[in-house]
């Protein structure tokens, strides 16, 4: 009796564990984010390539959206208003962004010694709203909004990433994933719900001074531009100086083969006389 009960209770033991192995199982979250997560899209920028440049007009263009839709939130902490100049601004109208910029720097009042700020003048940086990252992520939910100075060299496929997920929400997400309260969709990040709301949510948000359709895939393609500048603004001298170097090294290696031959030509082994 007692080898049947056994026998029995194994012979269920077996059946729920074979049950349990070819049982459909539900996805994990990162076997979700892995098959909802989208590469960043191809996009065509002029200072791509060893010869590439910068577009002036698309550099000016994305400081615009920079300003009006990311500035209120994000800084550029590494870049001064003075080099705006690189991007086609003369002396005069750079004094004029950096005392309309809405984030005002700091500053101590001389008669006081108390803490202040006041307008910024070419010479300071494109900081952030918030003093430090304990009053950004107060005020974000405790979310901490990064410095984008470097964010195309900090991120896989860069200006591509950037561009992607600024225009990448609005997409709906599939039925079995989950956003939670005050977090947003976006396929392109990295792990699908991202805090941050879009920062581009309607076609002419912007203005564009040279007459330019502002579409949000257009100004997202801008403000990566422009973003990818503020990362790299000396790309334009990099490319120059590397075309120049290849060259020398080309003429280089022309004098060196010409120099080998001349050297080596009167060393040819001789026929000899002797028996």
């Amino acid at each position: 009796m007692v080898r049947v009960i056994a026998f029995f209770a194994g012979l269920t033991f077996f059946v729920a564990l074979m049950v349990g192995a070819f049982a459909p199982r539900e996805a994990s979250a990162p076997d979700l984010v892995k098959k909802y997560h989208l590469h960043a899209t191809d996009v065509a920028f002029s200072f791509e390539g060893p010869f590439g440049t910068y577009d002036k007009a698309q550099l000016q263009r994305g400081l615009k959206v920079f300003k009006e839709a990311c500035s209120a939130c994000h800084g550029l902490k590494y870049v001064a208003f003075r080099s705006l100049t690189d991007l086609g601004y003369n002396e005069a109208q750079v004094k004029v962004i950096a005392k309309e910029w809405a984030n005002k720097t700091p500053s101590v009042d001389e008669k006081t010694g108390e803490a202040t700020t006041r307008d910024a003048i070419p010479s300071d940086k494109m900081i952030g709203p918030y003093p430090n990252e304990v009053a950004a992520r107060a005020a974000n939910n405790n979310a901490y909004p990064p410095d984008l100075s470097l964010i195309t060299k900090g991120r896989h496929d860069g200006s591509q990433y950037v561009h992607s997920l600024i225009a990448g929400y609005g997409k709906k997400p599939a039925a079995d994933w989950e956003v939670p309260e005050g977090l947003h969709y976006n396929p392109y990040f990295s792990n699908l719900n991202i805090a941050m709301p879009p920062p581009l949510v309607a076609d002419d948000q912007v203005t564009y001074d040279d007459g330019t359709k502002a579409s949000v895939d257009q100004m997202a393609t801008d403000v990566a531009a422009f973003l990818t500048w503020a990362a790299e603004p000396k790309l334009e001298a990099r490319h120059r100086t590397g075309f120049g170097v290849m060259i020398f090294l080309l003429i280089l290696t022309g004098l060196s083969y010409l120099s080998y031959r001349r050297v080596w030509a009167d060393q040819k082994v001789k026929p000899s006389t002797t028996a």
